[in-house]
């Protein structure tokens, strides 16, 4: 595990260096989510922590708004392998402001407002990250937004373009639609020209995904979304996007042209309570996808497997991906859309919203209840 970005304030306080770091580094008091046991949604405890000063190649971030994952829900019932065992302070991504730079931080100052990636760690009013892990926000941008691009649209991203491969008069179905990485793909498919987009969601968000560009929108709920894509293209799609995992992959794969792609990152069909179902996950796993290499060949289709938490290494590949995002960004091509934003103390409703599935776009956390007038004040 040594390679892992140390989880943000974990550390132990270091001895006090020379001199202090420049730009109002004083360690402070400050609040924290803790995931203190892997179970339902009282696990995670708002906690008091005192931060210490970066270390050489850090910066410490002022967080004002931080995103929640499906990557998170996992997290909480056990099954996300990516985070050190709890106690833990979870969190892959946040907004704020640069409050003080590490011994040799030379590309950032204080008062930049970053985004900020880590495996795990960024729910908390004070964070110490890595320099390398943060990105410039850009111009016009707000904090909650800036907290919805980095984890879903790096995805999106790199599941439709760099394994993907999409091209103009493609047809991709994108399953939980309406979701964050969902809502990040259907704006990324209309970057390209003529993709036809089919979005699998609950029928109460059917309008809405129609309006955001989904030509076919399928309740899974009530209809086989394979026999429903069958009779509008009756010889199946480009690409699938799947994050649901178990039997869907399998129709998934039977579901694409010759030529077609696969991308398979995320196993939702774990999660089908507040604590881990033993049955649910022997289920998915019994069903769980799989192929041999001959196999494929005779098929003349691809299957790729796409995980974010394991290429916190490729520093420059993602940031090339942040580079193109926020190139978009500015040419008002995508726009993170923000289903809710909830304070720390709230996380269990927040949590509740995305595993219902009643979010159409991205669920955020704030360290305080949001001021309806101070929302953009800060932009």
């Amino acid at each position: 595990m040594s390679a892992e970005p140390a989880p943000a304030s974990a550390a132990p306080e270091p001895a006090p260096g020379p001199e202090p770091p420049k730009g109002g580094g004083e360690p402070v008091e400050h609040r924290a989510l803790v995931l203190t046991g892997f179970g339902g949604y009282d696990k995670l405890k708002v906690q008091a922590r005192r931060s210490a000063d970066p270390r050489p190649g850090e910066v410490s971030v002022s967080v004002r708004a931080c995103g929640l994952n499906f990557a998170d829900l996992m997290a909480r019932q056990g099954l996300y392998d990516r985070l050190p065992p709890p106690p833990i302070c979870p969190g892959m991504e946040c907004a704020g402001t640069v409050r003080a730079l590490g011994e040799g931080v030379r590309d950032r100052q204080v008062g930049d407002k970053v985004m900020v990636l880590a495996r795990s760690g960024l729910w908390q009013e004070v964070v110490n990250v890595p320099a390398t892990h943060t990105f410039p926000m850009p111009e016009g941008m707000s904090f909650e937004e800036a907290a919805a691009l980095l984890v879903n649209y790096i995805t999106a991203y790199m599941v439709l373009f760099d394994f993907g491969n999409l091209r103009p008069n493609q047809s991709v179905l994108i399953h939980m639609a309406a979701g964050g990485v969902g809502t990040a793909a259907i704006q990324l498919c209309k970057t390209v020209e003529n993709v036809t987009i089919f979005g699998t969601a609950s029928a109460s968000k059917h309008e809405s995904l129609k309006e955001s560009g989904v030509a076919h929108p399928i309740d899974y709920r009530t209809m086989d979304y394979a026999e429903e894509i069958r009779k509008i293209s009756p010889k199946g799609v480009d690409i699938v996007l799947d994050p649901l995992g178990g039997s869907d992959t399998s129709k998934a794969f039977n579901l694409l042209k010759p030529m077609g792609k696969l991308i398979t990152y995320g196993v939702a069909n774990l999660l089908t309570g507040q604590k881990r179902n033993l049955m649910a996950m022997a289920k998915t796993w019994w069903n769980q996808f799989s192929i041999t290499a001959l196999q494929l060949l005779h098929q003349n289709k691809a299957v790729c497997g796409y995980h974010l938490g394991y290429m916190d290494e490729e520093v420059e590949l993602l940031r090339s991906v942040v580079t193109e995002l926020v190139k978009l960004y500015s040419q008002g091509k995508i726009k993170p859309k923000i289903d809710s934003v909830w304070p720390f103390d709230q996380v269990a409703e927040a949590m509740k919203q995305m595993q219902e599935k009643k979010n159409v776009g991205k669920v955020i956390l704030v360290p305080e209840a949001p001021k309806e007038e101070s929302k953009k004040a800060e932009n």
